[in-house]
């Protein structure tokens, strides 16, 4: 009987590390493929390790994600274990008091403390960059530290300082030579802690950070909105790193014994050097602004350019571009909202709409763009911005229905949007993860306007999304829906067209269409905020983005369709011929932008989205 417990204990333990591992192991197998595809491995290759050294974003990130946690680390350290000291000696009430405030930063939610920071730095003044983001993560680190500490000092013997003095020890001698060594494992552990914290946070740094310094997780976070296998390139670097660490760490004590009293003092002086150098280069490099140089802040979309272009333009006007991104349109206006500043956006027509309306945004001098002439007819002077006042398009496109032409009949296509609902494809389905796409769909299949403001129609558009939720079992899915179609997992998915454009590419069995009750019909263009410290520069850059070479590098690089003639032209008879997706119909008088919604109509389609996710 006790045989079978302990077989049985091993192939759990077995069974939990293969949970834990797989996917790291997965990983790494697939950082080694040949293809684009993150799911089917086709050969192997060192392609996407050759394109992360040459990616100039990741190696900033990399310096950024070290200096700011080593820095925090160190720093929280001291502040936690003097802290935690500091409290062993404090009366009971001030004690309890004080950790039951540690504890707040520790229980709340990050999105708390995030905008908590977020906001505390925009009423201070301070300038979002590398500065800002270390406060946070000594902010955010020092309670774990305290918590980490804490214990270790209160086991001590409240009398071991004073006998120590009593002996002749001076009160810092005391702290180091007595207190400190008895609580080093507290202390190691908490700054483990800290570290860990630091370097891997993403939601306070997202929302802290600013003028172009990103660390590790924002860029990660980046190219998870298209497809970009250097993920799997750098996550192996950083697991094979930690390893490393961890072999180094359990061969330290025998290295420990043949160098003890050799290299310590150096050892610890050449550590110093390099903290202080880290210090002065992060202070230099991302506090200051270049002197001599015109500054221009873009506020984008993740993945959204090609990178090139950036770097062209500073050559081009002798300027630094500080390039940013956002996860979505309502990201991108918190941050605007609570006092950041940029001098050009590229939102989408409804948010241009909402920023008109609110007074975010200039007028653009068109004499200052003269390759407005290069723009398609068809992409100007729409409902969101009439005239083109405010804003220059930027990318255009359709929502529509990815479909495996060898799986679905086309005699179902007639249904248009109801076929997302035909119970013969049930369970082979993905539907976006996205409140108004979703609610388009149902009101379009109910021959409503996607913009109506009729609680009977939002409510029949609700009962139709419950419905295909409980008869289909659609899997809601973000950007990741671009890999798995490729792959063939599915027989229908809602997709914008840029993706689809791309997935065909990669998958013939597929086609796209748009039903004839009519889609979004989405554009995304370029604007100027009221508040642009280099208008002309704001102006330069828009132009030079949508110059031929430039419209076509963009499109090439991104997939989606451009709203320059010549590179949409040279798209469509070239990579993307016979996709008919890449072509947005702009004609179907059934198609509609979306509009501004007051809040509490917003408000009603977030609560009836978030009962259409609750099963």
């Amino acid at each position: 009987m006790k045989s079978k417990k302990s077989i049985f204990s091993r192939f759990y333990v077995l069974l939990c590390l293969a949970f834990f591992y797989l996917p790291i192991l997965v990983t790494m197998i697939f950082s080694f493929n040949s293809s684009k595809s993150l799911t089917r491995f086709t050969g192997f290759s060192l392609r996407w390790y050759g394109e992360l050294l040459k990616n100039v974003e990741v190696s900033k990130a990399v310096y950024v994600s070290v200096t700011v946690a080593i820095l925090a680390t160190v720093i929280s350290t001291v502040l936690g274990t003097i802290t935690a000291i500091g409290l062993s000696k404090s009366k009971k009430v001030v004690k309890e008091l004080l950790l039951n405030i540690n504890n707040i930063p520790i229980l709340n939610p990050e999105i708390v403390t995030a905008i908590g920071l977020m906001l505390l730095f925009s009423s201070l003044g301070f300038r979002k960059g590398y500065m800002t983001m270390l406060l946070a993560h000594i902010a955010f680190c020092t309670p774990y530290v305290i918590t980490s500490v804490y214990p270790k000092v209160r086991g001590l013997d409240p009398n071991m300082a004073n006998a120590a003095m009593d002996l002749g020890a001076t009160p810092y001698q005391a702290l180091t030579k007595v207190i400190v060594p008895m609580i080093k494992e507290g202390i190691f552990a908490g700054a483990l802690l800290a570290f860990t914290m630091s370097f891997d946070d993403f939601v306070i740094s997202y929302f802290v950070s600013g003028n172009g310094v990103k660390n590790i997780s924002i860029v990660v976070y980046n190219m998870t909105k298209r497809i970009n296998p250097t993920i799997n390139a750098l996550s192996t670097i950083v697991i094979v790193v930690i390893i490393l660490v961890l072999a180094l760490s359990n061969l330290m004590p025998v290295f420990k014994k043949f160098t003890t009293g050799r290299i310590n003092r150096k050892t610890r002086k050449i550590l110093s050097l390099v903290l202080v150098a880290a210090v002065a280069v992060g202070l230099v490099k991302w506090g200051y602004v270049a002197q001599g140089k015109h500054m221009l802040k873009v506020y984008n979309a993740g993945e959204y350019i090609d990178a090139d272009l950036l770097e062209e333009f500073e050559k081009e006007y002798d300027c630094t571009v500080v390039y940013e991104t956002f996860e979505s349109n309502e990201m991108m206006y918190t941050k605007l909202s609570s006092g950041e500043t940029y001098d050009v956006l590229v939102p989408s027509d409804y948010m241009i709409e909402r920023l008109i309306k609110e007074e975010y945004l200039q007028h653009l001098d068109w004499d200052l763009i003269p390759n407005k002439k290069n723009l398609k007819d068809e992409v100007v002077n729409r409902s969101y911005d009439p005239g083109n006042r405010y804003s220059c398009p930027y990318f255009y496109g359709t929502v529509g229905i990815l479909y495996d032409t060898t799986v679905v009949d086309e005699a179902d296509l007639k249904d248009g949007w109801n076929l997302l609902a035909n119970p013969k494809y049930k369970g082979n389905l993905y539907m976006y993860d996205s409140e108004r796409d979703s609610f388009m769909i149902a009101l379009k299949a109910l021959g409503y306007s996607m913009n109506t403001t009729s609680e009977k129609e939002i409510e029949e558009a609700y009962q139709w999304l419950i419905h295909q939720r409980d008869s289909m079992e659609p899997i809601y899915a973000g950007d990741d829906v671009i890999d798995n179609m490729i792959s063939g997992n599915k027989a229908l998915a809602v997709v914008y067209s840029g993706d689809a454009s791309y997935i065909i590419s990669e998958n013939p069995n597929l086609a796209y269409y748009t039903p004839e009750e009519g889609t979004n019909l989405w554009y995304d263009a370029m604007v100027i905020t009221k508040d642009c410290s280099e208008t002309e520069l704001a102006h330069e850059f828009i132009n030079f983005m949508i110059s031929e070479k430039s419209a076509l590098s963009n499109t090439e690089e991104v997939g989606y369709t451009s709203t320059v003639k010549s590179a949409f032209e040279t798209m469509r008879d070239g990579e993307y011929a016979g996709v008919g997706s890449y072509i947005p119909e702009t004609d179907n008088p059934n198609s509609e932008i979306f509009a501004y919604q007051k809040p509490q109509i917003k408000q009603l389609f977030a609560e009836l989205w978030t009962k259409v996710k609750a099963k």
